[in-house]
């Protein structure tokens, strides 16, 4: 699946089982809530605190599948086509770290 598919489920997913796009400002604060969870999973799983027994189940794909949804969800609801901010993103990156990381005397 791409972005632009991705995006169309997720509308799609509103209409049939939602009644409605969270505002925007919902939305972000549901963006932060559950960039925490990824990133409780991650400082705890592969960081150095000890993960709690509660957190072992946790699946991070599941919680990254979060993050990726309320970010399509606002991308829809601003009229933002993913995909092409994307890929006019990579294009950028490219352009500006060509030889940035290649040079980074800390990466090799």
């Amino acid at each position: 699946m791409n972005i632009k598919n991705a995006q169309i489920s997720v509308d799609q997913w509103i209409k049939d089982h939602g009644v409605r796009y969270f505002n925007e400002l919902t939305n972000m604060a549901q963006l932060t809530e559950e960039v925490g969870e990824v990133a409780r999973i991650i400082s705890r799983r592969y960081g150095e605190q000890s993960e709690k027994e509660s957190d072992k189940q946790k699946d991070l794909g599941e919680e990254l599948a979060d993050v990726l949804f309320v970010v399509l969800c606002l991308a829809n609801q601003t009229g933002i086509d993913l995909n092409e901010a994307f890929y006019r993103k990579l294009e950028a990156k490219a352009k500006r770290d060509h030889d940035r990381h290649q040079n980074n005397e800390k990466l090799k």
